[in-house]
């Protein structure tokens, strides 16, 4: 492999979030942002060699390097590539008429009992070719990675059955853009090819769920813990198995009641629960205490109108938080990130730090990649987004996200 070098200049200010990472991205304040003003930032073989002042790097330094290519970033504002963590990116169709059903006062279960909700999006996704479903998410993924976004969770789950899952997962894998981080998310709802969700559940133990994981489709698991959908004791053997095969955990989780499934998630270090808007101040504390992350999706809260996560007592209470769209076809039909951020910030009372970091380091910690991604500092992964303007004029204006340039691993992907 040839090796390449690149030194990134004109930089106005980079956020190095070197504060936040040494703080484990909790108790985030503008000065751990670690910003950098008339930043210079080298990159080789895809990593961060040196980050720092412009001035502070010396010409010996520059003789060094040997062959490299210096880039003008034409006095940008740098931030770390954004780390969209919750997303169900592979599907075809829509669920447009369910959205006005929704907007006339029908609950989310009730569309799912008429045969709504995931099953019309699975019977879609069933139907659809692996060619057509690439299309349709190499377009998604690179609409992401035009805000910034360079690594990338992507979930299965509208496939039910183990052909299908299978399916979603490798038409994952051939995404390019940003950095994917693939999700079994097999046990999302009832399979219409079963009578009842325990069947299901068996079908998954005892065949999908080891095959997925011998032939490595995905990095890490997730389950769907909520009242008509899994209970708590299937939700328990599905992580008791997913972890005798060494596949890392994630949850759904008092996304619409407090139905005790963080609880349970907790018993298994998972690397996220994802909703989190039911939760109680007990579990609070306990998420304080451990190495989760809570996923906040306050565009889904909004889609569904309902309340909000009670994200400004877990910040303060240093519950590591972040933030992603839970882009989906029904419950989230948005890839807007400035909306997420917006909503974060004036329905959950988050800073604006405190939504920086959680769009980069808490992601980058909810998908077990925080040593890789989520800040500039030596060592890591060379992703990162050019923006016009400054850094304090992000997530303000919903539609407005000024980003000119994007590069992963020192390569300029947008």
């Amino acid at each position: 492999m040839q090796e390449s070098a690149y030194v990134f200049e004109e930089i106005a200010e980079l956020l190095s979030m070197s504060g936040a990472e040494k703080g484990g991205a909790r108790n985030v304040t503008d000065e751990d942002l670690g910003i950098i003003r008339d930043a210079l930032m080298v990159c080789r073989n895809g990593r961060i060699e040196w980050v720092g002042e412009k001035s502070k790097f010396k010409a010996d330094q520059i003789r060094a390097l040997g062959n490299h290519k210096t880039v003008s970033l034409g006095n940008a504002t740098v931030l770390p590539g954004f780390v969209e963590c919750h997303t169900h990116l592979v599907f075809a169709g829509n669920r447009s008429e369910e959205f006005e059903w929704r907007m006339q006062g029908q609950t989310y279960q009730e569309i799912a009992a008429k045969g709504g909700g995931i099953l019309s999006t699975v019977r879609a996704t069933r139907e659809a070719s692996a060619h057509e479903l690439q299309r349709l998410a190499q377009a998604r993924a690179d609409r992401f990675a035009r805000q910034g976004v360079t690594t990338l969770e992507v979930k299965s789950g509208y496939g039910l059955n183990l052909e299908s899952e299978r399916k979603i997962l490798e038409v994952a894998s051939r995404l390019s853009g940003p950095r994917i981080v693939k999700t079994y998310l097999g046990p999302h709802s009832r399979s219409p090819d079963h009578p009842d969700l325990s069947s299901y559940m068996n079908e998954i133990l005892e065949r999908d769920l080891p095959e997925i994981a011998k032939a490595k489709l995905a990095d890490r698991v997730d389950i769907y813990i909520e009242k008509g959908f899994f209970d708590l004791e299937s939700a328990h053997k599905f992580f008791t198995k997913a972890r005798e095969l060494g596949l890392p955990i994630a949850a759904h989780v008092e996304q619409l009641s407090d139905f005790g499934g963080t609880e349970l998630a907790m018993q298994f270090e998972p690397l996220s629960v994802d909703h989190v808007v039911y939760v109680t101040e007990e579990t609070i504390a306990k998420l304080s205490r451990s190495q989760t992350t809570a996923v906040l999706l306050p565009a889904s809260d909004f889609y569904l109108k309902m309340k909000y996560p009670p994200a400004r007592e877990m910040l303060d209470r240093g519950v590591r938080v972040a933030l992603s769209t839970d882009f989906n076809p029904g419950t989230s039909p948005t890839q807007d990130l400035s909306l997420v951020g917006v909503l974060a910030r004036v329905e959950m009372k988050m800073k604006l730090a405190e939504v920086l970091t959680a769009f980069t380091l808490g992601g980058a910690w909810a998908l077990g990649r925080a040593h890789e991604v989520g800040s500039l500092t030596v060592g890591k992964f060379c992703d990162f987004s050019a923006f016009e303007g400054r850094w304090q004029d992000l997530f303000y204006s919903v539609g407005e996200h000024p980003v000119h340039s994007v590069y992963k691993g020192g390569e300029k992907i947008v």
